[in-house]
């Protein structure tokens, strides 16, 4: 089965689709009372999100304790990440009722919060369960609604919803359409230069040429995709490449490079530990062997895939391994063994009103009886085979309708295009008769029209020169303002006016501070004290960049930024923390360089505090974004009782990254921080090659 990359997205919380918090850490950290409530929450969310395909009933268990505990405490963001949680496992169980009544409650919450994109993300999944089961209109519905939401806010998850709504139509058969959604996608991904969001549209492209039967199309689109994903480590769009590139080759009959393409995939799977993928690969490599008559290893294949489906609880998996084994029982004469897997699928596929299941077991079950003897059942199964075959071809009829009408509009427009040629041929002869006839009027007219064209052009060229420069100083304004604010309170502030201030649970604090700038400023000419620090400031700023943290502002010689606003960002602990260290590097590069020229050079203490603050816009005149609250002055304490050269953490901080196995951590023990009495403080460091 190919792989379209569709998107199963949350926010509201720093989450990671391979995360690499430490399970045992992150249930220590929900149950340590100590902890600030959105510290309790976060872990048992990210405990529950690690194990989603490893064990869904217990990660239930999780979301279940989280959404109780959200409740009591009155937080609502976390409410509807537990019931968002919740509809994430029952899909992955195929419990499809109940994912979609946790999504609906997930949006409920969201909508009452105003949280636009978080609405978008229910939608988002909703559209996904809608898709599983082949109700395309529900899911088409859900995901342009999601589009709708997230557009101007949001270009990374508009290309995920283009690249879904693609998908619906690749579902429905209408390939011309999803091929225009999916370069719509990649389109936005390459504006953005977003490498995940380019390799994913790269992917579902080459399975629309494979679709259409352009085998060779589809590998320069698949390969195009691997090598974007081995450059950023990608392993599982790697994974779902080299599957997509095996079943071309499956199809193509080269067994020998099927079997080594979808066992690249199942290596990848099986480091990510994600059992799903596994039971997938492992399918595919028994269809490969059950093509080649290798029964026994084709048998091992479909069994470890059924077991696979069987402990994660997906049923629509274990209804298709079932046909494959009985499929395989039957070529063995097992009749008997054949006969109940075939049954156990077709009971399977009829609870989930999977057809195309019900189907293949019916056809197998009437082959099993025909081959026993056993006539009389034949002919009932081979009947339902039929009224199934046929209620499966009206569905593949409405699909050849659709691509018909696709070519019928382009052919339309083919024809309405050579009719305007043809007027305007027509007209031209007839222009040119009448000029033969009656030279000398055609001569005024022409002059008439001529001057008219000449005015018609200077006023053209003077309203183009005008929209340019309207154009220009509103792409200065925009630029302006979005150096001042970051994107998304830019975008609600020129669409309602104004910005509100809003509450974050979860955000990491940095302070940079230049150490006795005052003294190594005396030494410098004002000129150049300003291009130094504005040479270091540049630089901080490309940090923060690189490691999508948000800067705040600079005092004199201090420089503040902070990680996880205005939207939670994946990782955004970790990523402040290689941010600091970043710009510690920075500045002791910068020192090797002037000290040996004997000129003036900086040297920088850092600290960082994570925790609760609130963000907005200050003042009407010469605004900026700001942050409050005690976590801000926790920060900068962390920065004054640190050292020169060091990145100083609190114990908060620490909590949250300490199982990061690329960090080495120094305590500090509990040091006095002024105005907060004694906090526990660590110095962390970059882990060597060879620690």
């Amino acid at each position: 089965m190919k792989k379209i990359t569709v998107f199963i997205v949350f926010c509201g919380i720093a989450l990671s689709l391979s995360a690499q918090v430490n399970i045992d850490s992150l249930w220590k950290l929900w149950n340590d009372n100590k902890q600030v409530d959105t510290v309790r929450l976060y872990a048992i969310d990210e405990l529950a999100w690690d194990i989603r395909y490893k064990n869904s009933d217990s990660a239930i268990i999780l979301a279940e304790m989280e959404l109780n505990f959200a409740k009591q405490k009155d937080k609502k963001v976390w409410e509807a990440n537990a019931c968002n949680m919740l509809g994430v496992a029952f899909y992955i169980k195929s419990n499809y009722a109940k994912a979609i009544e946790w999504h609906q409650k997930s949006f409920t919450i969201r909508e009452e919060m105003n949280d636009k994109q978080g609405m978008a993300v229910s939608y988002n999944n909703l559209g996904n369960i809608y898709s599983e089961q082949a109700e395309y209109v529900k899911a088409l519905d859900s995901y342009q609604k999601g589009l709708e939401l997230i557009q101007g806010l949001n270009k990374d998850r508009a290309a995920n919803y283009l690249n879904n709504i693609g998908g619906i139509y690749y579902f429905k058969g209408s390939y011309p359409k999803a091929l225009e959604y999916f370069q719509k996608a990649l389109a936005i991904c390459e504006e953005i230069n977003d490498k995940e969001g380019i390799s994913n549209a790269y992917n579902n492209i080459g399975v629309i040429y494979s679709e259409a039967g352009n085998n060779e199309k589809a590998l320069e689109y698949y390969q195009k995709s691997v090598e974007i994903n081995k450059t950023l480590e990608d392993k599982q769009s790697l994974a779902e490449s080299y599957l997509n590139i095996g079943l071309i080759k499956y199809a193509q009959g080269d067994y020998i490079q099927a079997l080594d393409y979808q066992q690249k995939s199942l290596a990848l799977e099986q480091d990510l530990d994600n059992r799903q993928g596994i039971a997938g690969v492992y399918g595919n490599i028994g269809q490969i062997y059950a093509a080649q008559e290798n029964i026994p290893l084709a048998l091992e294949n479909y069994k470890k895939a059924l077991r696979l489906s069987e402990e994660l609880g997906n049923r629509d998996k274990i209804a298709y391994s079932d046909i494959n084994i009985a499929s395989l029982y039957l070529k063995q004469k097992d009749y008997t063994a054949a006969e109940a897997l075939a049954k156990k699928a077709l009971n399977l596929s009829r609870e989930l009103g999977t057809i195309t299941y019900q189907r293949d077991a019916s056809k197998l079950l009437y082959e099993i009886y025909k081959a026993s003897g056993k006539n009389t059942d034949a002919l009932a199964y081979h009947e339902k085979f039929l009224a199934l075959t046929d209620s499966i071809e009206t569905t593949e009829t409405n699909k050849k309708l659709d691509q018909m009408e696709f070519a019928r509009i382009m052919l339309t427009d083919s024809l309405k295009k050579e009719k305007e040629k043809l007027q305007v041929k027509i007209a031209h002869e007839e222009e040119v008769h009448r000029k033969d006839e009656q030279r000398n009027l055609a001569i005024y007219i022409g002059a008439a029209v001529i001057l008219l064209a000449v005015t018609l052009w200077f006023r053209l060229r003077y309203v183009r020169r005008t929209r340019a420069v309207i154009q220009k100083e509103k792409d200065r304004s925009e630029n302006l303002l979005l150096n001042i604010l970051p994107a998304e309170i830019a975008e609600e502030l020129k669409r309602y006016g104004k910005a509100e201030a809003k509450d974050f649970d979860m955000v990491s604090i940095l302070f940079t501070d230049f150490h006795e700038f005052t003294s190594i400023s005396e030494k410098m000419n004002a000129k150049d004290l300003v291009a130094e620090i504005n040479y270091c400031f540049e630089a901080f700023d490309r940090i923060s960049g690189k490691y999508k943290i948000e800067k705040i502002k600079t005092i004199g010689d201090a420089y503040m930024a902070a990680g996880g606003l205005p939207v939670a960002t994946p990782g955004s602990v970790k990523n402040t923390v290689l941010a600091a260290l970043e710009m510690q590097a920075f500045i002791q590069t910068r020192n090797l360089q002037k000290v040996p020229e004997g000129l003036p050079a900086f040297q920088m203490r850092s600290g960082i505090h994570t925790g609760p603050v609130v963000a907005g816009i200050v003042g009407v005149k010469k605004f900026q974004y700001d942050v409050w609250g005690d976590t801000v002055n926790t920060a900068s304490r962390m920065e004054s009782s640190g050292e020169v050269g060091s990145v100083n953490i609190s114990q908060a901080t620490y909590e949250l990254i300490r199982d990061e196995h690329e960090f080495q951590f120094e305590s500090r023990g509990k040091i006095e921080a002024k105005g907060k009495g004694e906090i526990g403080m660590y110095f962390v460091r970059l882990r060597s090659d060879e620690e």
